[in-house]
């Protein structure tokens, strides 16, 4: 598959996916939004990937959104007046292409994810650039970094759904001081305020990316890192523990018979797992679990 505005990378189960708009900053553009979207639904399908890793080229990751195009920057319909009832169709191919935030269309993709998906923040991250890192499971950051929720500067409001991710990461204090302040982070208060680690020197920012992704996911089964991760992120949300015990006592009882396994033998035998599970194959429960 061909893309225009990313480029894709496979070196021994790791794709690093590269923001490749080099000469506009990687600025973020609705085709984007739609490149990215298709990458993490379609690699959840893909047992050749077992993690993702996010990068810009050139000199920046991104630089948030396009704002060079003509009529409605953000690819939105201005003839559309929707309440807030429509969305509740987000499928709505009228709501997809004239209502719904680009953004928040990568981040929930993102979210669904089966495979680990690290942020190589390699310079300045702005707006959608640093909105859509939130949904990711870490964010590194090169000494050139610098990172900013600018909305409020052209009188917007921050999406990608980071009014939900963003609280989550750095603390509601936090979070409404990044957003209503809209200054831009040197890669030094970014790490020093909770969103990433680092800083890193910036020939080392892709390998330390890629180290992590190792350290998740080399000898790991692919079904018991997916159910990991989903389990992180939704069961904390949850407003009871019981309603994590319901969907930890499916996960345990179908990784107990899968992988598991293999992964008992091989430590009763003292030697590395060979686990055949795949993330393109997941227990019965799963799709009603992350759906619902």
């Amino acid at each position: 598959m061909t893309y225009s505005t990313i480029r894709h990378d496979l070196d021994d189960g790791v794709l690093t996916v590269t923001l490749d708009r080099p000469d506009q900053l990687n600025s973020f553009t609705p085709e984007m939004a739609d490149e990215l979207e298709r990458t993490f639904r379609e690699v959840n399908d893909d047992d050749a990937v077992r993690a993702v890793i996010v990068t810009g080229a050139g000199r920046a990751f991104c630089a948030g959104m396009d704002l060079t195009k003509e009529g409605n920057v953000f690819g939105l319909d201005e003839a559309m007046t929707p309440p807030l009832a429509d969305m509740q169709r987000l499928e709505d191919p009228a709501l997809i292409d004239g209502v719904r935030d680009t953004g928040g269309r990568v981040t929930l993709a993102i979210h669904d994810c089966r495979k680990p998906v690290i942020a190589a923040i390699n310079g300045p991250a702005v707006g959608i650039g640093a909105t859509m890192t939130l949904a990711m499971d870490a964010r590194l950051v090169s000494s050139k970094a610098r990172v900013g929720f600018v909305f409020g500067r052209i009188g917007i409001v921050p999406e990608a759904a980071s009014s939900w991710f963003l609280p989550r990461i750095v603390g509601l204090p936090a979070a409404l001081d990044l957003v209503l302040s809209a200054d831009i982070l040197d890669a030094q208060s970014t790490v020093d305020v909770g969103l990433a680690t680092g800083p890193h020197d910036p020939e080392a920012l892709l390998p330390s990316a890629r180290a992590l992704a190792d350290r998740w996911t080399k000898g790991r089964s692919p079904v018991a890192t997916a159910l990991a991760r989903q389990m992180m992120r939704r069961n904390a949300a949850q407003e009871h523990p019981v309603e994590a015990h319901r969907v930890d006592s499916l996960a345990m009882f179908h990784t107990s018979i899968g992988d598991g396994k293999e992964g008992v033998a091989a430590f009763l035998e003292k030697r590395d797992p060979e686990f055949t599970g795949r993330a393109s194959q997941m227990p019965d429960f799963y799709d009603e679990w992350v759906d619902g």
